[in-house]
């Protein structure tokens, strides 16, 4: 074996041609010959758009190495050298950031660390102590990267060492969050700082349903948590105008700005012009009510207010129910004003007051509460209530966006909404099948959208329903009508979820919401059953025969196939709908595909699979 190398002999050999002692005596040599660099990508914060913190990212000189920085580290796993290529990598961002000035800005300095390096190494802690002050750092601005990439095989002992680090000062972060091998478990716990989501669910968030919603998730239960939300890999402005409206508050991406050998410490971007005025996503359809467009942002209580701060402020709005507790955006409790008068104040003995006027709100608030995002139904939210203990029954509703406190809804003012709605949607029924109509129809959909609920949107035609009317009369035509209103609603009653919804939009045409994965069964079975009553629908005779005669609207005998369905399916199980207008123009040209054919016929829009504006058959039923 070779010991000892030229440069010409390293960029002679590939990766593959490197054995274990060679890669092992390469990366020592790195090390050595200090050919590993720094470079900061700089964090920024979507309030005012300057530098929250910087990344520290370790670079390889380019013509040291055959390897670049990902298959380094993992040469250094299998070499037994992990812990000392990323001690070094540590140690070279301390130094670099130091001699870069940022002890002198008011910037974050974010370190990558590997869970394996701190989990064999109980003593880390002590080496980045003695880093810190070499090089006049200060704990409370070092941010610890630990990534999710890699499996912990030792939960315990990496808890001990994570808690250790935060013990003394740092802060911690997750790294690549959603990719790796710990998700919930890691973050329950870590408990960190900052939750870094890993740049694959960044990528085209703007256009992937799905995406959204698992980022929407991660962002809500973090803030939640009080754990602060990183969006990296941002590279296009689509994306950073959509992670900042979900309220995430600190970004990162090729877009805002590449990693860069110096730190700017003047680094600062114009985004919040892009982010623009914009309502919550539960207004954008004013037909629709939910919890977010009644709540009412009321002053809250801090945690650390005193008990007699807090009877004052609850004195001095005796309108008030219940105040919430909050700080930094974040719900922590509530507090009701009768029970807090009945059980602080006054106590079983008279002496609640003299008892807890060393408490603070902190100690004395209430954490069983109902809180929920605004873009849920003010219908959803009143089940909600339904299922509370009795003695929580009229307790205010908190209402939060992302996570963060939005306001808050009295029980009255819930009741007062949910009646409104209820009138209104009586008197929007089909007055012919007593289902739900355009106006409920259109709701419906639109408060899918804005929760972002995956569902197909069935749209079911009859096929030669104006002959059928003139061959047999229009109280035979309102029969089939009422008729097919029917079969749908038993169809859906029988599956038993709540998920489907059944509409009459007016005439022979019919709407059915469902779950994407069971869209084609109830089609399916929606047209067996509709051909189980041909014959009572045409007659003895026509039905045998299969047709009947009749006479046009011209004049002109003409034969007619019987009744028949066609249905046009419309998924947004991928494709992103921004609106009800949206869905209906996708769904024109998918109900005439099917109307094109004869008999029964199901066409699902296939947009989401070829790339393309498309359709294509999923399944085609003749008679």
């Amino acid at each position: 074996m070779k010991t000892k190398w030229t440069l010409d002999d390293v960029l002679a050999k590939k990766p593959k041609d490197y054995d274990l002692g060679e890669t092992r005596e390469h990366i020592y040599r790195l090390i050595d010959t200090n050919a590993l660099t720094i470079h900061f990508q700089p964090i920024y914060s979507s309030k005012d758009g300057g530098a929250y913190g910087y990344e520290a990212l370790t670079r390889l000189i380019r013509t040291s190495s055959p390897f670049n920085i990902g298959e380094l580290f993992e040469k250094a796993k299998v070499t037994n050298t992990l812990s000392i290529l990323d001690s070094a990598c540590q140690e070279n961002a301390l130094v670099k950031a130091s001699q870069e000035g940022i002890s002198k800005t008011d910037s974050y300095l974010f370190i990558n660390i590997c869970p394996e390096t701190i989990t064999d190494n109980p003593g880390w802690c002590e080496i980045t102590d003695h880093y810190i002050r070499e090089w006049g750092l200060s704990k409370d601005k070092i941010v610890l990267e630990i990534t999710e990439e890699s499996a912990i095989a030792n939960y315990d002992a990496f808890n001990k060492v994570v808690h250790k680090f935060k013990e003394t000062g740092y802060k911690i972060a997750i790294d690549d969050f959603g990719v790796g091998y710990g998700g919930l478990k890691m973050l329950s716990i870590i408990e960190p700082d900052y939750v870094k989501i890993d740049r694959h669910f960044i990528s085209d968030v703007d256009k992937a349903l799905i995406k959204h919603n698992l980022v929407d998730a991660i962002t809500t239960v973090c803030h939640r948590l009080g754990i602060k939300v990183i969006a990296e890999g941002i590279e296009k402005e689509e994306e950073l105008k959509h992670v900042m409206n979900m309220g995430i508050e600190l970004l990162q991406g090729f877009y805002l700005q590449r990693p860069a050998p110096g730190l700017n410490s003047q680094a600062k971007v114009e985004i919040c012009s892009q982010k623009g005025k914009k309502l919550d996503s539960y207004s954008k359809f004013p037909d629709n009510v939910f919890i977010g467009d009644i709540a009412v942002k009321r002053d809250g209580l801090l945690p650390d207010t005193t008990l007699m701060e807090a009877f004052n402020t609850l004195i001095s709005n005796s309108d008030f129910r219940c105040m919430p507790v909050v700080e930094n955006d974040r719900i922590f409790g509530i507090i009701n004003r009768q029970r807090f008068l009945e059980n602080q104040m006054l106590g079983k003995c008279g002496y609640g007051s003299a008892l807890n006027y060393r408490k603070r709100v902190n100690d004395l608030m209430e954490t069983q509460f109902l809180s929920v995002e605004g873009n849920v139904s003010i219908e959803d939210v009143a089940g909600m209530v339904r299922m509370r203990k009795v003695e929580l029954l009229y307790d205010d509703i908190t209402v939060t966006r992302n996570g963060k406190y939005l306001g808050s809804v009295t029980i009255s003012e819930l009741l007062a909404a949910v009646t409104e709605k209820s009138i209104s949607l009586a008197k929007n029924a089909n007055p012919l099948t007593g289902l739900p109509g355009n106006k409920s129809i259109s709701e419906e959909i639109n408060k899918r959208l804005t929760q972002n609920i995956h569902f197909d949107v069935c749209y079911i035609d009859l096929d030669n329903f104006k002959p059928y009317n003139d061959n047999y009369g229009f109280e035979k035509g309102d029969v089939v009508i009422r008729t097919l209103g029917q079969i749908m609603e038993e169809i859906v009653r029988v599956q038993q979820h709540d998920f489907n919804f059944v509409g009459h939009i007016g005439g022979d045409d019919f709407i059915l919401l469902a779950h994407p994965n069971m869209s084609l069964t109830l089609c399916n079975m929606l047209i067996e059953s509709f051909k189980s009553r041909l014959r009572e629908f045409h007659g003895e005779n026509d039905y045998e025969r299969g047709y009947y005669d009749s006479v046009s609207r011209k004049g002109q005998a003409e034969r007619y196939q019987l009744l028949s369905l066609s249905i046009g399916v419309v998924s947004t199980e991928i494709y992103k709908i921004e609106s009800f207008a949206h869905l209906a123009s996708i769904a024109t040209d998918v109900k005439k595909a099917a109307k094109s054919k004869e008999g029964f016929s199901i066409v699902r829009d296939k947009r989401m699979h070829c790339g393309h504006d498309c359709v294509g058959d999923n399944s085609e039923n003749g008679r």
